[in-house]
């Protein structure tokens, strides 16, 4: 037996263990803390630009600001805007060649060579400044000016200077020069309430952008700087001043010639009164801002740049504002009060319902409420052919009579009224052509008893009374407030065979993508027979003639009806005449008496029959 030797056991490996260095370690956590540092300053970065609100403004398609509502008579005439910031966009291609370029001459003389910031322009403003002890001059580029105005506060801190060039940076680099250009002369603020080119031309001028000579474009390049302190309507020699700083530095730039200059600075200037178009179209603007807020809410009326067609005759307006304020301050001086009375206009074509005129008071800047539209006043006998037409539309005959005699009415609950004429007097068997043409209280009092409430208060909502009348037989002497607009739209009736056209104001209305919708109108609806309404003129025809309207005579083929309420404190006259329908209201706001002998035939007649005679006139 053999034996084998014991195997021999291999020795053991030792193991290492490897050391990283000793450096490494620090370094990673460094780097770690230093990329969450520059992820955490992107991200505070990036919550502080989008806390700007920064428009997205990448073409001057997205460039979407605040812009008026344009609004224009039945002529196509520019008469008045609808804002919260009066502003108009035009393209570059609209503006005259010169405008621009005189804005960069007064603003920005290197603006097509320097980017978003002019280095050189803030370096020697900083001297200048420090030289004065003020600042005196200030860099900003006209892209910094942009940025300021769509994007920042107007707080001078450091903070928002550093803003104004990051974003003015941003500006630069998305957009081309000349579409930053059109934004700034859209959106830059010319004084008076114009914001743009556009905006300014018509406020100072009366006229588009477009049309504007270089002595007026180098009065709008000046206004930048200070628009209240150079504004040419009240500020006209610093405005002159500023001008021809204007025209000298493009004729140094080589813009202009040195002559070209000079001619433009002696040019005379025609400058638009301040104001002016409001004081006359105030009251008539507002109706149709009214409507157009119904249909577009506010905010496309104030976004969306509309242009709206109106019915509007603007040379009747201007007569028709003229008309009332003569009238009003005949009023005052006949009683030497101190307070001019209010009063409402309305003119309406009866064959279309279309407003020519509307004025809703003595002066809009200095009460904007319309008395046309909105104020309900008593109509007093200017509601009684209404009574009328009812019993004829029965078959009642303008000859019938009634007695004109004393008349006590038991009230429901107990008292008795017992009504009056105006004249105190009472005249026996009466006809009701004679009851109409004279205004006598009694005989349409007993005429609404014999024919009953019901239907005449149908009748006037049919021909345009929206108000809640009181179905009462004090309604026979207009006791039942009504507005002016619509009593004046129940003539139309009479002056149209019996037709009824709803007052209206807007024809149409063009979007800002171009396209034109017509505004919605109601077609025309028979409200009471062509036989009945023939009487009823015939029947005004003699109130003017003979009647209380003896003092609207002159205007050949008119018809019309007074109306005075108690104590004198409302007086009327709707009249018509070669399809015009007018009514006009005088009273206090208040409550107040008018003055003694202030009636529908002394007071607003008169005012009827000037308007109607310039009216012949236009």
């Amino acid at each position: 037996m053999s034996t084998k030797a014991p195997a021999k056991k291999k020795p053991a490996r030792k193991q290492t263990v490897r050391k990283k260095p000793l450096g490494q370690a620090p370094i990673i956590i460094f780097s770690i803390c230093i990329s969450g540092l520059v992820t955490l300053c992107i991200g505070v970065f990036l919550a502080w630009f989008l806390s700007l609100d920064v428009p997205d403004i990448r073409s001057t398609d997205d460039y979407k600001p605040l812009v008026a509502t344009t609004v224009v008579d039945r002529y196509g005439t520019v008469i008045d805007a609808i804002y919260k910031q009066y502003r108009i966009v035009i393209p570059e291609r609209k503006m005259p060649k010169l405008l621009p370029l005189a804005f960069v001459a007064a603003e920005d003389s290197r603006y097509f060579e320097h980017g978003a910031l002019d280095l050189w322009s803030i370096l020697r403003a900083a001297i200048n400044n420090l030289r004065s002890g003020r600042r005196s001059q200030g860099g900003s580029t006209i892209t910094q000016q942009v940025t300021r105005a769509l994007m920042l506060s107007r707080e001078k801190t450091f903070s928002r200077k550093l803003t104004e060039a990051i974003l003015a940076y941003r500006l630069d680099h998305l957009l081309g020069k000349r579409e930053i250009l059109t934004i700034y002369l859209n959106e830059i603020y010319l004084g008076e309430g114009a914001y743009g080119v556009e905006a300014a031309a018509r406020t100072y001028f009366s006229k588009g952008a477009q049309e504007l000579n270089l002595a007026e474009i180098a009065m709008l390049a000046g206004l930048p700087q200070s628009p209240s302190r150079y504004s040419p309507i009240r500020h006209f020699r610093a405005a002159k001043a500023r001008q021809r700083y204007v025209l000298n530095r493009m004729a140094e730039d080589g813009i202009i010639s040195a002559a070209a200059a000079r001619a433009a600075y002696r040019r005379k200037l025609d400058l638009n009164p301040a104001g002016k178009q409001k004081e006359t179209n105030g009251y008539f603007t507002d109706f149709v801002r009214d409507q157009l807020e119904k249909q577009y809410g506010k905010k496309g009326l104030y976004r969306q740049g509309l242009t709206v067609w109106t019915t509007l005759d603007s040379r009747l307006q201007k007569v028709a504002v003229a008309s009332l304020g003569q009238g009003l301050k005949r009023v005052r001086k006949r009683h030497h009060d101190k307070k001019l009375p209010q009063g409402a206009l309305v003119a309406i074509d009866a064959a279309s319902g279309s407003i020519r005129a509307l004025v809703g008071g003595a002066d809009y800047r200095k009460s904007p409420y319309n008395r046309a539209v909105t104020s309900r006043r008593q109509p007093g006998s200017v509601f009684k052919p209404l009574i009328y037409a009812a019993a004829f539309e029965q078959g009642l005959s303008p000859q019938m009579q009634l007695m004109d005699a004393p008349v006590a009415i038991r009230n429901p609950d107990g008292s008795v009224w017992r009504p009056q004429n105006y004249s105190h007097k009472y005249y026996g068997p009466t006809t009701l052509r004679q009851a109409l043409i004279h205004s006598r209280n009694i005989v349409t009092i007993k005429l609404l008893q014999k024919i009953g409430v019901r239907p005449v208060i149908q009748l006037a909502h049919r021909a345009g009374i929206s108000e809640q009348l009181k179905p009462e037989l004090p309604l026979a002497l207009g006791a039942s407030p009504v507005t002016l607009l619509e009593m004046t739209g129940v003539y139309t009736v009479f002056a149209g065979h019996g037709l009824y056209h709803r007052p209206r104001a807007i024809t149409r209305v063009r979007d800002r993508h171009g396209k034109i919708r017509p505004w919605p109108r109601p077609a025309a609806k028979r409200v009471i027979s062509p036989g009945t309404a023939a009487t009823i003129t015939d029947i005004l025809t003699e109130v003017i003639r003979q009647g209380t309207g003896r003092q609207a005579r002159g205007i050949p083929g008119a018809a019309g009806k007074t109306g005075t309420t108690d104590n004198n404190m409302d007086a009327w006259f709707i009249g018509y005449a070669n399809k015009l329908t007018t009514g006009v209201w005088v009273g206090h706001d208040r409550g107040r008496s008018l003055g003694r002998g202030e009636t529908g035939g002394r007071t607003a007649a008169p005012i009827w029959k000037t308007f109607m005679e310039q009216a012949e006139k236009q």
